[in-house]
């Protein structure tokens, strides 16, 4: 059968738009056209009822629906209403504040302790703690802030209600969470490099100081970063273990203002709550790049353990 080189190929068809569009929404490589969209369609319907509850926070008037120009006044400048100047205010900020920094400072190591501890007993009881431990991540926290009080006001009377017992609250609550990252951490990391440094001399305690708390350095420091951001903004466990007014935290504050008499004030608060909460996360993810550059110019871990001074 011979070919005639000279005839003109026949006429390819050209595909009609509803097939274009019909090829274009079905390839299943090409780009992720509507779940990039589908993303961003829900970044925005998060992001934007916050950013408008920040902007009234800088606006001159009493509005919370128009816009009267940009002003500091409902957090320095008005004399009697804003959020430094006003007792209540001022109050509930030093109380998250100081609720953050005790639950903090007290849950991370107590959460790094349990975590060790959990990762490395062995015995029948272990399974039971493992799911104790997780017991408050699963447990509705209304149920738990209503446990605690009756806790503090039936049977541990030596404890008061106020900051005591928010403090002791917000750990109780937070732990889990700690333990959660660290213990993520811990099976990352294995048992190997702590048998290393026992190897070339290291007691069981300097193998825990020098090579695995630096390793777990990372994991730390995002534990810090989540209890502080847990503590500051928690609603339930604060409502019911408050006193009285000088107990108040920023969210409780934001709730009974909102009931009774709102103005631009509890946006300025709700925007200082809103900043020291982005303030700690973005602290831990610098702290996390930096050391993450640090370790990747030390040299490979056996090195590093090679020159422990033990």
């Amino acid at each position: 059968m011979s070919v005639d080189l000279a005839r003109p190929p026949e006429s390819i068809e050209t595909p009609t738009a509803r097939q274009r569009v019909r090829t274009w929404i079905t390839n299943p490589w090409a780009r992720p056209r509507f779940l990039t969209a589908f993303t961003w369609f829900y970044i925005i319907w998060c992001l934007i009822p916050v950013l408008i509850a920040v902007q009234f926070g800088f606006n001159e008037g009493r509005s919370r629906t128009a816009w009267q120009g940009f002003s500091f006044r409902w957090y320095f400048d008005d004399p009697d209403l804003s959020v430094w100047n006003d007792p209540s205010l001022r109050s509930a900020l030093f109380q998250s504040l100081k609720l953050a920094a005790g639950t903090m400072l007290f849950a991370t190591p107590l959460g790094v302790a349990l975590a060790i501890g959990l990762a490395r007993w062995r015995g029948r009881a272990s399974k039971p703690a493992n799911f104790l431990m997780l017991f408050p991540l699963i447990t509705p926290e209304i149920v738990m802030g209503v446990a605690l009080f009756l806790v503090f006001v039936y049977l541990f009377q030596v404890v008061q209600l106020g900051t005591m017992a928010q403090v002791l609250g917000h750990i109780t609550f937070t732990i889990s969470y700690v333990v959660i990252v660290v213990r993520g951490r811990l099976f990352a990391i294995g048992p190997d490099y702590e048998e290393a440094a026992m190897d070339l001399g290291a007691s069981p305690t300097q193998a825990l100081r020098l090579v695995l708390l630096p390793m777990l350095a990372p994991a730390i420091w995002a534990s810090l970063a989540i209890a502080f951001a847990i503590s500051i903004d928690d609603f339930v466990i604060s409502y019911f273990l408050r006193a009285d007014a000088s107990s108040e935290t920023i969210p409780t504050r934001l709730y009974s203002g909102l009931r009774l008499a709102p103005s631009p004030a509890l946006n300025a608060l709700a925007t200082i709550l809103l900043a020291f909460s982005m303030l700690a996360i973005t602290a831990a993810a610098l702290f996390l790049n930096r050391l993450r550059k640090r370790q990747g110019t030390r040299g490979s871990a056996v090195e590093d353990l090679a020159r422990l001074d033990i």
